[in-house]
C-alpha cells in the first residue's frame, strides 16, 4: 500500500507544469511573490550593419628587376631595403661591348651619310645633263635611284645607331617605380642574361597599400536581399577600418575601391580590394588582417543585450520579455548580426519591450514576476556599498584609559578600590 501512494506521487510530480513547479507557496500556505528578475528596456534605432572580412596586404605597385641585355654585373648601386626613386641607377653592367657596338654604328652612320651625298651630286649632275639633251633619260633614272637608296641605307644606320645606344644605356638597371627595394638577388660579378627568369630585386610601393579580402557569394545574396531601402546613404561615412594579427586596430582608415566581378568557382568567394594610406610602413606586403567594412543599414533596429538571448531545442534564437501585466512572453527573433555585446535584431523585439537578463532560470513563459531596471538596480547596489562602508565600525577602536593592559579596572580611579 506504501509503494503505490509513492508511484502516485511520483506521477503527479512528472505531469505538473514547469510554471507549477516554480511556483511555491509562502510559509503562510499563500502564493509566493512574484519573481525577481532584471530586465533592460529596448529602444528602436538605426544601426550600420558592418562584417569583419579576412585578407592580406598587397603592394599598390611591384616591380621586379631584370636586365635587359646580357653581360657581367660590375657594381650594385643601391643599399638592400632603402627607398629608392624611379629612375635611380641600380645596377651597373659592363658597357664596353655595347660601347663599341655603337662606335661601329657611329662609323656605319657616316659612311652611309658619305654614299648618300656621293649619290645626290650624281644625280644633279644628270640632271643638268638631262637638260642640255647629252645624258640619256635611262642614265637619269639610274641616278636618282641611287640617290633614294644611298638615303635609305642613312635611315638604316640612323636607327642601328639608336638602337646601339639604347642597349648601352640598358646596362644601367635603372628603377622603374619608386617604392622600397627588397633584397639583392645578384651580386657584383654575377653573369646577368637577358629577360632571366630569377629577377635582380624586387621594389614594392607601400604607401599606399591594397588589402584584398574575400567574401562568400552567399552573403553577399543575404546583404543584396535586404533591398534598396537597407542600403548606406549616400552622406553616411563608409570608410573601413582594419584590424591588424595582435587585435589592435590600424590608426589609419581606408575604402572599398574595387571589386572582382566574378565568383571563384573553387572557393565560391569574391575578392574585395581597399586602399589605406601607410606614411609610416607599418603595413608590410603579405601580412594577415581583417577588414570591417559597412555594408547595410538598418532603420528602426533594436539592440537586444546578448545576455538576454538563448537558443531553444531547434537552435533558434528566443528572448523571454516582460508585458505591461509583468507576465513573462518567449519571442522568436530575427537577429541580423552582433554588434559590440548586442544583437541586431530586425524582428520579435520592437521599442519598449522590456527583455530580462537576470533571473532567467528561475522563470518561465506565463509566470508574473517583479521587474526591476538593470541600470536602477546597479545604482541601487552601489548606494547600498556606499551606506555599509560609512556604517563600518573602526578596526582599532580606542583603549578605555580605566583599563591597565591586563583589562582589569585601574585601582587608582576605580571607586570599588576605596
Amino acid at each position: 500500500m506504501l509503494t503505490r501512494l509513492f508511484l502516485i506521487a511520483g506521477t503527479i510530480c512528472a505531469l505538473a507544469s514547469p510554471s507549477a513547479l516554480l511556483a511555491q507557496e509562502a510559509p503562510g500556505g499563500g502564493d509566493a511573490p512574484p519573481t525577481p528578475v532584471t530586465v533592460v528596456t529596448l529602444r528602436a534605432t538605426d544601426v550600420t550593419l558592418t562584417t569583419s572580412l579576412p585578407g592580406r596586404v598587397l603592394a599598390s605597385a611591384q616591380a621586379e628587376l631584370r636586365p635587359q641585355v646580357n653581360g657581367i654585373i660590375v657594381q650594385r648601386l643601391f643599399e638592400e631595403g632603402s627607398q629608392v626613386a624611379e629612375d635611380d641607377p641600380l645596377y651597373r653592367i659592363d658597357p664596353r661591348s655595347y660601347e663599341a657596338a655603337v662606335a661601329q654604328a657611329e662609323a656605319t652612320l657616316t659612311q652611309a651619310q658619305a654614299q648618300a651625298d656621293a649619290a645626290r651630286r650624281d644625280a644633279e649632275r644628270i640632271d643638268a645633263l638631262r637638260d642640255r639633251r647629252v645624258a640619256s633619260e635611262q642614265s637619269q633614272d639610274t641616278a636618282i635611284a641611287a640617290r633614294d637608296a644611298a638615303e635609305a641605307a642613312v635611315r638604316v644606320a640612323e636607327a642601328q645607331l639608336l638602337s646601339a645606344r639604347i642597349d648601352l644605356d640598358r646596362t644601367t638597371v635603372r628603377a622603374p617605380i619608386a617604392g622600397v627595394i627588397g633584397l639583392a638577388q645578384s651580386s657584383q660579378g654575377a653573369l646577368a642574361t637577358a629577360s632571366q627568369a630569377d629577377p635582380l630585386a624586387v621594389i614594392r610601393s607601400i604607401d599606399p597599400v591594397h588589402v584584398d579580402v574575400t567574401q562568400s557569394a552567399a552573403d553577399i545574396v543575404r546583404w543584396r536581399r535586404l533591398g534598396p531601402e537597407a542600403a548606406l546613404p549616400p552622406d553616411m561615412d563608409r570608410t573601413v577600418s582594419l584590424r591588424l594579427a595582435d587585435g589592435s586596430i590600424y590608426e589609419h582608415t581606408g575604402s572599398l575601391t574595387a571589386a572582382e566581378p566574378h565568383v571563384d568557382e573553387m572557393t565560391g568567394v569574391v575578392t574585395l580590394r581597399m586602399a589605406f594610406d601607410n606614411p609610416d610602413g607599418f603595413l608590410l606586403p603579405g601580412m594577415y588582417v581583417q577588414a570591417d567594412i559597412p555594408q547595410a543599414h538598418i532603420r528602426n533596429a533594436v539592440l537586444a543585450p546578448q545576455e538576454g538571448v538563448t537558443r531553444d531545442r531547434r537552435g533558434r534564437p528566443v528572448a523571454l520579455v516582460v508585458n505591461d501585466d509583468n507576465i513573462v512572453e518567449e519571442r522568436l527573433l530575427d537577429i541580423q548580426q552582433d554588434h559590440g555585446n548586442q544583437w541586431v535584431v530586425s524582428e520579435g523585439l520592437a521599442d519598449g519591450d522590456r527583455i530580462i537578463v537576470e533571473g532567467v532560470q528561475r522563470i518561465g513563459p506565463g509566470m508574473t514576476v517583479a521587474p526591476e531596471e538593470r541600470a536602477a538596480r546597479q545604482d541601487a547596489a552601489g548606494a547600498g556599498a556606499a551606506d555599509d562602508t560609512a556604517e563600518q565600525p573602526a578596526e582599532n577602536p580606542a583603549e578605555d584609559p580605566a583599563e591597565d593592559a591586563t583589562g582589569q579596572p585601574d585601582p587608582a580611579t576605580d571607586p570599588a578600590a576605596d
